[in-house]
């Protein structure tokens, strides 16, 4: 007999269903509206005549953006920062949420550091200290420097400690009995039940080193090694700075029809379609039990 919905099944479903439609729009009205930003004219968007739709559409905003060689160079330091640094946190946080997992019986340092993890993310050296550190080590113009930068998140490695926490203890008893070691049972049996969460830390991290702009500006003394987001703030303020009499005349009909807003506004669509681009993909792993039935009774 197939089942058939009750009348609250079906107002709760409804209910959902609009629920979920307002909470889509109010999340893609901003970035329609940063985009229309960007497309729109400059008296318009000083105006504040624009909404959902561009007010003497132009692509003055992204020509000024793509238009720069350097442009396409900030975005390559990006990917190598991105890589290698999501690359060396992983791998990091992976080792050592392992044997932090354990109890103190089975690992007699792990209250010692997990109490020193902890003091490091409430409190830090300060700016001074730290770009003394990394001039020391010789991480100025460095593609090292920036993948290093922030290379243990603490709150990230606290999340996927309490993660392998919470899988049966049956399982590294089973990997021992067939002869695995601590190794073996890390790298071919804990990391691919861990997906949910590494793919949920991963995402922290490529957003971070995506976004981040300030230590680019610290350790990157030439335009050559900005990466993206820092090119793109040094772009701003080299337009708000450069004297009107050392632009070229093409220069100066640009200028003229943007303003910062729309050119903070193109910034900011570019900057985030990479991570529009890759969130689809990790999604799935947010809501995925993968250690349902893991262990038999």
């Amino acid at each position: 007999m197939a089942f058939k919905k009750s009348l609250g099944s079906k107002v709760f479903d409804s209910f959902n269903i609009v629920f979920l439609l307002v909470l889509t729009l109010l999340c893609l009205i901003p970035m329609w509206y940063t985009l229309m930003i960007a497309l729109s004219d400059k008296a318009a968007v000083q105006a504040g005549m624009v909404t959902i739709y561009p007010i003497g559409f132009n692509f003055y905003s992204f020509q000024s953006i793509l238009g720069d060689p350097k442009f396409f160079r900030s975005i390559l330091i990006s990917f190598e920062r991105v890589i290698m640094g999501a690359g060396i946190t992983m791998l990091i946080l992976s080792m050592a949420a392992y044997p932090l997992s354990k109890t103190s019986k089975q690992f007699p340092g792990r209250n010692a550091l997990m109490w020193l993890f902890v003091f490091a993310m409430l409190f830090n050296g300060g700016l001074i200290p730290w770009f003394l550190t990394m001039r020391t080590y010789n991480m100025m113009d460095s593609i090292l420097g920036l993948a290093l930068c922030g290379g243990v998140p603490i709150f990230n490695l606290i999340l996927m400690t309490n993660f392998v926490k919470n899988l049966p203890e049956e399982l590294e008893e089973a990997a021992k009995i067939d002869g695995a070691g601590p190794w073996r049972f890390l790298f071919s049996i804990l990391l691919p039940l861990l997906k949910p969460v590494l793919a949920t830390v991963l995402l922290f991290t490529l957003v971070n080193h995506w976004n981040d702009f300030f230590q680019g500006m610290i350790l990157s003394t030439r335009e050559e090694s900005y990466p993206l987001q820092t090119y793109i703030q040094q772009l701003v303020v080299s337009t708000n700075l450069q004297s009107m009499s050392q632009m070229s005349v093409e220069q100066l009909n640009r200028l003229s029809k943007m303003n910062n807003d729309s050119l903070n506004a193109a910034k900011v669509f570019i900057a985030m379609i990479p991570v529009l681009l890759i969130y689809p993909f990790m999604q799935r792993y947010f809501v995925k039990g993968i250690t349902l039935g893991s262990v038999k009774g």
